[in-house]
């Protein structure tokens, strides 16, 4: 699993900057995978508030780091907690900008309708100091931030705010902050421990692991962490798949795809699903393997393409019911 920190603070060595890892260090010792990303060294450009997004489900914006690595990253993510000062009552405007170009993301979900795979299970998170004491110092923000978590399929977790704190010095007040840290990761955490991690492997992980990753996050994401890689990755996934799985509902044009090794190097498979690359899969000891013998759609039309999706479906259910008749088999006994 992927979490993600939004370090929305200008300042280094700050009240946030120090809230955020204190945050992640409890993160960290659960042994999942983090990555934490300071919004002011990143090249992200101003929403124009041009309408683009809305007509054709893309930003405008197309080469900076929010369309090349922002997006693609927030719809991998499990858990993404933000962390901001507090501006006028509000995020800092670095935050505010990222935020702000989220808004295609929000077009993709209410406009065209399509859900990214990790929509019913992706929790957001808030962080959040602020220098005065004011009743009403957080209101603001958390209203936003609740929007925010709406746009990129996140459900809103709640966080963790602290008033009367300009420097990490002053979290000498709160001497329940660690307490605090341990509480909410262990909240957050709790509801993705116990999942079976399935790897989905074919040759270019561009069309049928992808698909298969994806039924398998968006209809069982609370019991599966699903995987996926390429034997020869290559270079994007393939433009029918995206559009046969916006058929179904569901969100892949921030796809991108990896070799196995990146897949399993941070998680270790239950199962391995090979679809095509055969001997070319790499080998994880203790895990199971089975093998779907699917047609490789790539250079084939939009028709055979549906076909392989749909039988891909079926296979994903199927797995699901045989792993959740497991899990009930041992819960009874």
């Amino acid at each position: 699993m992927l979490v993600i920190g939004l370090q929305g603070s200008p300042r280094k060595n700050g009240s946030t900057d120090y809230l955020l890892k204190s945050f992640f260090n409890e993160i960290d010792k659960r042994g999942v995978e983090t990555q934490v990303i300071t919004i002011s060294r990143k090249n992200i450009k101003m929403c124009k508030g041009c309408g683009y997004c809305e007509k054709h489900g893309f930003c405008v914006t197309r080469d900076d780091d929010m369309s090349i690595e922002m997006y693609p990253l927030l719809h991998e993510a499990d858990i993404v907690v933000a962390a901001t000062p507090i501006y006028f009552y509000h995020a800092s405007a670095q935050l505010k900008m990222f935020i702000d170009r989220c808004q295609a993301l929000w077009s993709r979900k209410f406009r065209y309708r399509v859900k990214d795979p990790g929509s019913k299970t992706r929790k957001g998170f808030l962080l959040s100091p602020g220098a005065t004491k004011g009743e009403n110092l957080f209101e603001g923000l958390e209203l936003s931030m609740r929007y925010f978590f709406d746009a990129i399929s996140a459900d809103y977790s709640g966080g963790l705010t602290y008033r009367s704190v300009e420097n990490p010095v002053d979290f000498k007040k709160y001497p329940s902050l660690l307490d605090d840290i341990k509480k909410s990761a262990d909240s957050l955490l709790e509801p993705f421990a116990d999942r079976k991690k399935i790897l989905f492997a074919c040759r270019e992980n561009a069309c049928r692991s992808q698909m298969a990753s994806a039924f398998a996050r968006y209809n069982a994401g609370e019991m599966v962490e699903s995987l996926r890689g390429g034997s020869t990755p290559s270079d994007e996934v393939n433009p029918l798949m995206v559009g046969v799985m916006a058929e179904k509902g569901i969100d892949m044009a921030f796809r991108k795809p990896q070799s196995i090794e990146n897949a399993i190097s941070k998680s270790k498979p239950d199962i391995i699903v090979t679809m095509g690359c055969g001997e070319e899969c790499s080998f994880v000891p203790g895990a199971k393997r089975l093998d779907w013998d699917l047609p490789d759609p790539a250079g084939k039309d939009i028709n055979f393409m549906r076909q392989v999706r749909d039988e891909i479906e079926e296979k994903v259910q199927s797995l699901i019911n045989e792993l959740s008749k497991s899990d009930s088999g041992r819960m009874k006994t």
